[in-house]
C-alpha cells in the first residue's frame, strides 16, 4: 500500500463495511462511509447514499477512485440497481471496485453474481470476495443470534453439511489488501476460516461459550424458506433456503488460503471468534 487513495465504502455501516474503514485509514486512505443515513464511521467521512435514490451517487462518488461494493441486502436482482451506479462510477474516474459476493454465488449465478460477471467488462481493476457464511451470524443481531439468545436454538437446512466460517475482521483485511494493494490480488477469492464445522458442532461451540445449552434444529427446505419469510422477500426467502440445501449436499465443506495469503496472516478460527465477540457484547 505504498500510494494514498480515496475509497467509498457502499455498505459502510454493515458488518464487513464497518470494519473496513479502520484499516484503509490507518494506512493513510482517505474513507468515505456510505449510508443512507450518513451514519459516523470511525476512521471516515460519512456521505448520504442510496442504491434507490440515484440523485444520492454522484456526490458520493466525488473524488474516489477506488469503490467497496457491498451490493443491495435482500434484493434478488441487485444488478438492476447496481450496474448503472458502476457505469456512473467508471465515468466519474473510479479505477478499481472490490465486490463483496458469497462463496456459494458464482460469477452469472443469482444475486451478486450478475454483477460479479459483469465487471471485467467495466473496469481493469477489480476484484470479487466471496466469503464463506460469516462466524458473526451466530453474535450481534443475525436471525441465527437471535434465536440462539431467544431459544437456544439455531435453525438450518445444512443437515451434517460442513461450513468454513469466516471472521468477518478477516474479510475487512483481505478487502483493504484488496482495495490499495499495487496489483489486486487475484479477481476472485474465497475466504474461509481455517476448519469446516457442521451445525450441529456450531451449537456445541456456542453452547461451551455461552455456558448455555445450544441445539441445531434441522429443518427441511419449506420450512426454513417459510421461516425466512416472515422477515425477507420470498424470493430471496427461497434463495437462502436453497443455499442451505447445498451445504447439506457439501457446497461449502472447503478451506481455503486466501486469508492467510492476501493479509500475511492465518484466518481466525471459529471458537475464538464467538468468545472474542460474545466478550465484547456482541
Amino acid at each position: 500500500m505504498n500510494d494514498t487513495h480515496a475509497v467509498l465504502l457502499t455498505g459502510a455501516t454493515g458488518t464487513t463495511g464497518s470494519r473496513t474503514a479502520a484499516p484503509l485509514a490507518a494506512a493513510g486512505h482517505r474513507v468515505r462511509a456510505a449510508s443512507r443515513r450518513a451514519a459516523p464511521v470511525p476512521g471516515a467521512d460519512p456521505v448520504r447514499f442510496d442504491w434507490y435514490d440515484p440523485a444520492t451517487h454522484d456526490d458520493a462518488l466525488r473524488g474516489t477512485d477506488r469503490v467497496y461494493l457491498v451490493p443491495p441486502v435482500g434484493d434478488p436482482d441487485p444488478a438492476a440497481v447496481v450496474l448503472p451506479f458502476l457505469r456512473r462510477a467508471r465515468a466519474a474516474g473510479v479505477r478499481r471496485v472490490v465486490l463483496l459476493s458469497s462463496s456459494a454465488v458464482p460469477p452469472g449465478g443469482p444475486g451478486p453474481g450478475a454483477v460479479h460477471a459483469a465487471l471485467p467488462g467495466l473496469f481493469e481493476e477489480w476484484a470479487v470476495l466471496r466469503p464463506s457464511w460469516f462466524t458473526q451470524n451466530f453474535t450481534g443481531a443475525h436471525p441465527h443470534a437471535e434465536s440462539i439468545r431467544a431459544e437456544g436454538v439455531v435453525r438450518s437446512a445444512t443437515g451434517t453439511g460442513r461450513v468454513g466460517f469466516v471472521d468477518a475482521d478477516d474479510i475487512a483485511a483481505v478487502a483493504a489488501r484488496a482495495l490499495t494493494d499495487d496489483r489486486v490480488p487475484g479477481p476472485d477469492l474465497v475466504l474461509t476460516g481455517p476448519r469446516t464445522l457442521s451445525y450441529d458442532e456450531v451449537a456445541a461451540e456456542l453452547a461451551a461459550a455461552t455456558g448455555r445449552p445450544v441445539a441445531h434444529q434441522r429443518l427441511g427446505y419449506e420450512e426454513l424458506r417459510d421461516l425466512h419469510r416472515a422477515h425477507l422477500p420470498e424470493e430471496f426467502a427461497a434463495l437462502l433456503a436453497g443455499m442451505d440445501v447445498e451445504i447439506a449436499r457439501g457446497a461449502e465443506d472447503r478451506v481455503t488460503d486466501t486469508v492467510a495469503r492476501v493479509t500475511g496472516r492465518p484466518p481466525a478460527d471459529f471458537r475464538t471468534v464467538v468468545r472474542r465477540e460474545l466478550a465484547a457484547g456482541a
